[in-house]
């Protein structure tokens, strides 16, 4: 069962369950990261857009984070740290990024997850958060996300999580300095099994 650190829910949300705990990333947590982004960097370079000269210095990180913070004060955007339970281990990040309000009422997720926390069920269980978040908390209808087609992994997670594949996005992002294709898949507030049930 997730819970909801409710203080200052708009600008500092704090999601516990499932063995995990998210966060916004603070100051503190750049050498953890940093380190965790180094080790994995040919994990993660052909799933991402290329990686800058300034990457993973200090200066870059404390750009995130004023971004991070001011898109959660805005309530346009979510950029979680994946933490273990105990908030002291950093597995990666998950983003519920372009909110939009209005009519739409939905957002975009991305993800990444450090290699040696990888195929443990990590990232299955901050995305179930996440939704939870999106759906209840902040109101949303819709959550999408994109992955390119050889990323069987990422189809995995996606498929598992209740996501549906939508179609063909061309040219969609630029991945390691490519322009490429991505599958679309979308998760709606009532396809999740409870809304289901209570529709019946």
């Amino acid at each position: 069962m997730a819970f909801f650190d409710w203080m200052h829910i708009a600008e500092r949300p704090t999601l516990r369950g499932n063995d995990v705990m998210l966060r916004l990333p603070s100051g503190g947590d750049y050498l953890q990261w940093r380190d965790l982004r180094e080790a994995s960097r040919e994990f993660l370079t052909p799933w991402e857009p290329a990686w800058t000269r300034d990457e993973l210095t200090r200066h870059a990180f404390r750009m995130r984070l004023r971004r991070y913070h001011r898109e959660a004060r805005e309530r346009s955007g979510y950029s979680f740290f994946i933490f273990d339970a105990s908030g002291k281990r950093l597995a990666g990040g998950i983003t519920l990024g372009r909110i939009q309000r209005g009519v739409a009422q939905s957002a975009t997720i991305g993800y990444w997850m450090g290699q040696i926390h990888s195929g443990q069920g990590v990232m299955y269980r901050a995305l179930d958060l996440v939704k939870t978040f999106a759906f209840d908390v902040e109101g949303l209808h819709r959550l999408e996300a994109a992955c390119l087609p050889s990323n069987a992994r990422s189809i995995r997670l996606l498929e598992k999580s209740g996501f549906r594949q939508e179609g063909l996005l061309r040219q969609y992002l630029k991945i390691a300095g490519v322009w490429e294709d991505h599958r679309l898949y979308g998760l709606l507030a009532d396809d999740r099994p409870s809304r289901r049930a209570h529709a019946l």
